[in-house]
């Protein structure tokens, strides 16, 4: 297991899953050694770009690293591991095309990765959302589902993934809300707003609605969250995914491939 944000020792996330999650089996060694200085630098652990837009939140983002080794300490652990933290971060700030914001990760140990909506390659079944997620970029482009959750191609190609909270206590859902996550999340979101386009911003569900002032002028995509509780109420049928892609081209930019591997 590796660092919590902030430069965590390799201890600091181990009882927040199992040993034998399917996460704690694949998680790479840490870069850091437990000897390393407190705080690694941003630009250690994230894409240079993100690194400097982040930098105002710094301190906070090595505060929440403090929180998390207190929460190992206290014996609640947190997720997702802690090298997949700030995941979200490591794809190239000026790659970003999309951005889908969720609220918290999974609460269930083996199943967070650090990109929202997605899970570990080897879950099944897939968690409800991300089902009605497929289902529905099936219906708006004929792209037809497959049996992992793994959203990494969507990383790769361009989609930022971003949970408003990037950790969560095993089992708990929400349990690190107003924790100290929010102001990190909104200085990302209103870095990408900065930046300019191509970019569309697609927002599922009240609580990433409320989150559009603080992207301008980006275009968005808003309906119903694909939670089972709210899918049937305006997220079925929205289009998101062809109606960010001709966004995209109508600023001049590429569309989004949303084909996913099969494994």
């Amino acid at each position: 297991m590796t660092d919590a944000p902030g430069g965590a020792s390799p201890e600091s996330a181990a009882s927040a899953e199992s040993p034998a999650s399917p996460e704690s089996a694949e998680s790479p060694a840490s870069p850091a050694s437990p000897e390393s200085a407190a705080r690694r630098p941003l630009a250690e652990q994230i894409d240079a770009g993100w690194a400097e837009a982040l930098e105002p939140v710094a301190d906070r983002i090595a505060d929440m690293g403090e929180y998390l080794r207190a929460e190992v300490r206290a014996g609640r652990g947190y997720l997702p591991a802690g090298e997949h933290v700030l995941r979200a971060f490591r794809a190239p700030l000026e790659s970003v095309r999309v951005l889908i914001v969720g609220q918290d990760p999974y609460p269930t140990p083996g199943h967070p990765v650090g990109l929202s909506f997605s899970v570990d390659p080897r879950v099944r079944p897939i968690p409800r959302s991300l089902a009605n997620i497929y289902r529905e970029l099936h219906d708006d482009l004929g792209v037809p589902p497959v049996a992992h959750g793994d959203l990494t191609s969507w990383s790769e190609n361009g989609v930022m993934l971003l949970n408003r909270v990037l950790t969560v206590r095993p089992g708990e859902t929400a349990s690190h809300r107003g924790k100290g996550w929010e102001p990190v999340t909104q200085r990302a979101i209103e870095a990408l707003a900065a930046r300019g386009g191509p970019l569309v911003a697609i927002l599922w569900g009240r609580d990433a609605a409320a989150l559009k002032p603080m992207l301008g002028d980006v275009p968005t995509i808003e309906s119903a969250h694909p939670s089972p509780l709210s899918a049937s109420r305006g997220f079925f049928g929205s289009k998101p995914f062809s109606r960010a892609n001709a966004s995209l081209v109508e600023q001049g930019g590429d569309p989004v491939d949303w084909a996913l591997p099969p494994a």
